[in-house]
């Protein structure tokens, strides 16, 4: 296929089909003029992209059809129609695809708190290295614990919820970059093990462990997440397969920033939970059953009910109608 030919051929009828998908109120002959050359341009469209892959041509084309077929269809999707789509289909199936990186990395970051705790509280001369003797005495005693009921549960609640939810798209919205994602999760590692380490030297790591378990089993499973999504992103840039980085990139970061938007109401709960439960004068067994049922919970939407979602088809990106035509490969 000779495609300025087809170009040349087609032209006049392409920027008729897009001034009829410009007309705000088309009347009928022109609405039934609409639907003949939109089926003409998808043909069109069709022959481009299998004879000569992705072109400027057939970006063009696209673009008028799917303006046309916005005009042939009416208003959008309805807001509440597409909300059940999103947490039954397309959210739980980001998540399923991201469950073994994510395990890795939870593996990978209990691992590097569990060696950072270990080494710093079994060498006196780190932990002193760590700040003043009366300091680290006061953080172990009294600070850490007093971390969660200085503040009001509601404004404390807050206060770790935009934190986390920031740190989790920063993974996600740099992942593109491949250190960014190790950078936090290496760092906020190191932190944890750190704290850790003081409160262990101390012989305050029983209080340590049960203060965290309440809100961070979740807490720090959504940070997994969000790090697996972003070297999911980085790593769609590195090994296209066939598609071009381009495309890659964009598929993976469209079905992608989806987690972003999933994790900021999960990190939601885990803030609730640290807010509200955590620092709450209860029996332990019950705030960290709270935790975990909340954790588990989880678990089941990502592993259950998100294979389900990926059984029926769904990646996690937009629709074709919302993302495009995508491009067609031979072979």
């Amino acid at each position: 296929m000779d495609l300025d030919a087809l170009t040349a051929a087609r032209r006049a009828e392409w920027e008729r089909l897009e001034t009829l998908g410009r007309t705000r109120r088309p009347s009928g002959p022109e609405v039934d003029e609409l639907v003949t050359r939109y089926r003409s341009a998808s043909a069109d469209l069709a022959e481009i992209k299998t004879s000569a892959g992705r072109t400027p041509q057939g970006d063009h084309v696209s673009t008028m059809l799917s303006r046309a077929r916005l005009r042939l269809t009416g208003a959008p999707e309805n807001v509440l129609r597409q909300i059940p789509r999103f947490f039954v289909l397309q959210l739980p199936a980001a998540l399923h695809r991201l469950r073994w990186t994510t395990l890795v990395i939870a593996v990978a970051f209990v691992s590097i708190g569990a060696v950072v705790a270990a080494w710093v509280a079994g060498d006196p001369a780190l932990v002193a290295s760590l700040g003043p003797q009366a300091a680290l005495e006061q953080y172990a005693e009294n600070d850490f614990t007093e971390y969660y009921s200085e503040n009001p549960a509601a404004v404390f609640a807050g206060t770790v919820w935009t934190n986390n939810a920031w740190i989790a798209a920063q993974c996600v919205l740099f992942g593109v970059t491949g250190f960014w994602p190790i950078m936090v999760l290496v760092q906020n590692a190191v932190g944890v093990g750190t704290a850790a380490a003081i409160m262990f030297a101390f012989g305050r790591g029983d209080v340590f462990v049960l203060y965290i378990l309440p809100h961070g089993l979740l807490e720090l499973t959504c940070i997994f997440v969000a790090g697996a999504a972003g070297l999911h992103i980085f790593w769609a840039w590195v090994a296209p397969g066939r598609r071009s980085r381009g495309q890659a990139l964009a598929e993976a970061g469209r079905s992608l920033a989806t987690v972003a938007l999933g994790l900021v109401l999960v990190l939601g709960v885990a803030g609730i939970l640290e807010g509200f439960v955590t620092a709450q004068p209860w029996p332990w067994a019950v705030k960290i059953g709270i935790g975990a049922v909340a954790l588990g919970a989880f678990v089941f939407y990502m592993v259950f009910v998100g294979g389900r979602a990926r059984r029926a088809g769904e990646t996690g990106d937009l629709t074709e109608y919302e993302a495009g035509t995508p491009t067609l490969y031979a072979g």
